[in-house]
């Protein structure tokens, strides 16, 4: 394994984060709140020292992407497998509508959070199966560190998966946060810096909580 460290990024905000409905993967674009957060990321992307990124094909990812390319001098590819959680027919629907349209469907999700899917979308299994593909696809063939553009419950799956003892799901991920996870000497990884907004200076990043177990 060459990569020593990860950096996720998680989108900048839409307007579907401000007032709470599942986006999964409906082509949402950034607010202009959500470009201003990427141009500031933007400022400090360079200190990160990316070899590459790569990032989600969804819209909100990949205009915070484009943001980011026009300050860091470094290769961009984009992967469908690091898209968010397809909601299917919950996407664009509030937890409160979903508890009342999907009693039963939602009441049978939160018995089994990771192996119940969504309505005609997916479980979070599913999900971590793809990233998790992605993940160990590019690992191998990257430099030291890598930048991943992805979304909440990508980022929790793959969490879960390499950081031994991590509880991600009751973890927050804000939009346009960064998350860094470094590799141990034995393979294992540890974050070594988790939700840090800190180059937003001041500026509102909200974090979606996922009421689904």
């Amino acid at each position: 394994m060459s990569v020593k460290r990860v950096v996720f990024i998680r989108p900048g905000e839409t307007e579907w984060n401000k007032i709470g409905r599942w986006q999964g993967i409906v082509a949402v674009p950034l607010n202009m709140h959500g470009i201003a957060q990427a141009k500031r990321l933007a400022k400090f992307i360079r200190n990160i020292n990316l070899d590459v990124i790569y990032s989600s094909d969804l819209r909100r990812a990949k205009e915070t992407a484009t943001v980011l390319s026009e300050y860091a001098n470094v290769p961009f590819h984009y992967d469908e497998r690091l898209r968010e959680r397809d909601m299917g027919l919950w996407q664009g629907l509030t937890t409160n509508e979903i508890q009342d349209w999907y009693k039963v469907p939602y009441e049978e999700l939160l018995t089994d959070p990771h192996n119940v899917p969504v309505p005609r979308g997916e479980s979070r299994v599913q999900v971590s199966k793809r990233v998790n593909e992605c993940f160990h696809d590019v690992i191998g063939r990257s430099g030291e560190t890598i930048g991943i553009i992805s979304h909440t419950t990508a980022i929790r799956t793959l969490l879960a998966e390499l950081v031994v003892d991590s509880d991600p799901y009751n973890l927050q991920f804000r939009n346009m946060s960064v998350t860094t996870i470094s590799a141990n000497n034995d393979g294992s990884w540890a974050i070594t810096q988790l939700d840090d907004v800190t180059h937003l200076e001041g500026m509102k990043s909200g974090a979606f909580e996922e009421k689904m177990g």
